[in-house]
């Protein structure tokens, strides 16, 4: 397994999000855990390029 992986992995485990408990995390294969990091810290990258509203095409 990747070391980063690994790293997301305890790090989810030792503070788990809203919905999911330590055993959940503990058996998410390594493209779930990354698909959930990506979600959780998504809106990071992107706070200062949309608004409040989000982005809408005219």
């Amino acid at each position: 397994m990747d070391p980063h992986t690994e790293r997301l992995r305890k790090k989810y485990m030792d503070d788990p999000p809203e919905g999911i408990s330590s055993e959940d995390i503990r058996h998410m294969s390594e493209d779930d855990l990354l698909d959930m990091d990506y979600f959780l810290n998504e809106d990071v990258e992107f706070d200062d390029e949309f608004g409040e509203e989000g982005f809408y095409l005219f």
